[in-house]
């Protein structure tokens, strides 16, 4: 079928263009699978390894809390894997620079990566080729999947499995600054009430070596036997009983008020001391925030490049575009014969001579 402007492009004219231009289309496609595997091997593109870590974040921080404390209400138990908040703070600290540049330092990316020292901009390209290495996502199962690729499967294991290392140790250290700046207000706290409740117990025995020990009984006893005495009136045991009632009522309100701010206070001691034990544990102990579901280990082959999917692809595209040039000559050379075409002409029926 036919339009004014060409052929209709329908399925048998394409088949039909195909088998006329076949040996274009076989020339293409084997230069084509030449060129895309010569320029897909390692000459032309690196080859990267790829090794990869899983891991889960524990679901509860802090250690005093969950192994000390009996007033802490939590339903995270120690040994529960994160959620959602424990698995994005994860990948957080796994992006954060105090990670990425030990990496760096250690395993001399600048130079693994052949950035020069005298080249323009030469942290950002470090930097920039350290994010297409190295990243960091979170599965469909709330875990964090470390990736890393490298020229060198070794090294490519060793930093993923480094990585992994140092979440734990960077979580560390962000708490303990932390952790051991409130011990240390704790333990100041802790410190200067033991002091003062030694001292007030030292007070309190000062006047219990006069004799005072329980005011309250010891005031309605004397009280009790003077007024037997005063029955009696015997007056060496008036005097006697008079004598003990001015020494409690000179030390018996010293006593009372003493005895019960000690009792009191006593009470927070004990609880301070148990924020203390807390404290404590807190900056001085540490525990795992991750579990290793998977650790990296040497790869045998290569991830990247893909040459097959690369030959494949430029094949696919090639052949296209040469499909698509040979369709738009076919039309234009359809065109230009079109027009070459002498025109038919008819004169009038009244025009013709006899």
């Amino acid at each position: 079928m036919q339009n004014s402007n060409g052929p209709a492009m329908n399925s048998f004219h394409l088949v039909n263009l195909i088998i006329r231009y076949r040996k274009v289309f076989i020339i293409v496609a084997v230069a084509t699978t030449l060129l895309a595997w010569l320029f897909s091997s390692p000459i032309f593109i690196t080859p990267l390894y790829k090794s990869t870590v899983i891991l889960y974040p524990t679901s509860s921080n802090s250690i005093s809390k969950s192994l000390l404390s009996t007033t802490f209400n939590s339903n995270k138990d120690l040994l529960e894997f994160g959620e959602d908040e424990q698995t994005e703070r994860m990948l957080q600290i796994l992006n954060s620079n105090k990670i990425r540049d030990r990496i760096i330092e250690k395993y001399d990316l600048m130079k693994h990566y052949n950035i020069h020292e005298g080249v323009n901009y030469r942290f950002t390209k470090l930097y920039k080729e350290y994010e297409n290495r190295i990243k960091f996502r979170r599965t469909e199962y709330m875990a964090v999947k470390i990736t890393v690729f490298d020229k060198e499967p070794v090294i490519a294991a060793n930093i993923a499995n480094d990585i992994a290392e140092l979440f734990d140790s960077t979580m560390n250290v962000m708490q303990k600054e932390l952790a051991i700046r409130a011990f240390h207000i704790v333990e100041a706290e802790y410190f200067k009430l033991r002091d003062e409740v030694n001292s007030m117990e030292d007070s309190l025995n000062t006047i219990r070596r006069l004799g005072i020990h329980d005011y309250e009984s010891q005031a309605e006893m004397i009280n009790r036997q003077l007024a037997i005495e005063l029955a009696r009136n015997n007056s060496s045991g008036i005097q006697s009983l008079y004598a003990k009632l001015d020494l409690l009522s000179k030390y018996g309100g010293a006593y009372v008020s003493l005895r019960d701010m000690l009792e009191h206070e006593r009470k927070q001691l004990s609880q301070i001391k148990a924020k203390y034990e807390e404290a404590k544990v807190d900056a001085t102990q540490n525990l795992p925030h991750k579990f290793v579901v998977t650790s990296a280990f040497e790869a045998e082959r290569k991830s990247y490049p893909i040459r097959w999917l690369i030959v494949a692809i430029s094949i696919f595209s090639t052949l296209l575009i040469a499909l698509i040039t040979v369709i738009i000559t076919d039309q234009v050379q359809h065109h230009t014969h079109e027009k070459k075409k002498p025109s038919s002409y008819f004169p009038p029926t009244g025009s013709i001579p006899n």
